[in-house]
């Protein structure tokens, strides 16, 4: 259950089932509660249950299988830290080059003398 001690429920939830992964209860490879079932189980929201999963998915400890669930991840397997690194590096250079696009067409706009459609050139 998510106590109400100021610490988000997302956190709480993360931390617990960490905990039990660390500690053994939820072995390598055994599949995770469904989303409803921790819900109920910690009495938080569905989208609370998402993110504290999303949590352990970031740091490689469960992974989903999709139309099969969130299994807890083989410590033996190497988790795909440098996946993640290259995605964000991608992801950096896209919004790099967004932002040099960007101020190129705002440049032109300040610059432009041309009127603009529907309004009188007074």
């Amino acid at each position: 259950m998510v106590k109400n001690t100021g610490r988000p429920g997302y956190l709480q939830i993360a931390d617990d089932l960490r905990a039990q992964i660390r500690g053994g209860s939820l072995a390598p490879g055994s599949p995770l509660p469904s989303t409803a079932k921790l819900a109920e189980q910690y009495d938080a929201s569905l989208s609370v249950v998402k993110l504290a999963v999303g949590i352990l998915r970031n740091e490689g400890l469960v992974i989903g299988q999709q139309g099969k669930g969130v299994f807890v991840r083989d410590t033996d397997e190497t988790p795909p830290v440098q996946a993640a690194g290259d995605e964000l590096a991608d992801l950096r250079a896209t919004v790099h080059d967004l932002s040099v696009r960007l101020a190129k067409v705002e440049e032109q706009l300040a610059t432009s003398t041309t009127p603009r459609p529907g309004r009188s050139s007074r």
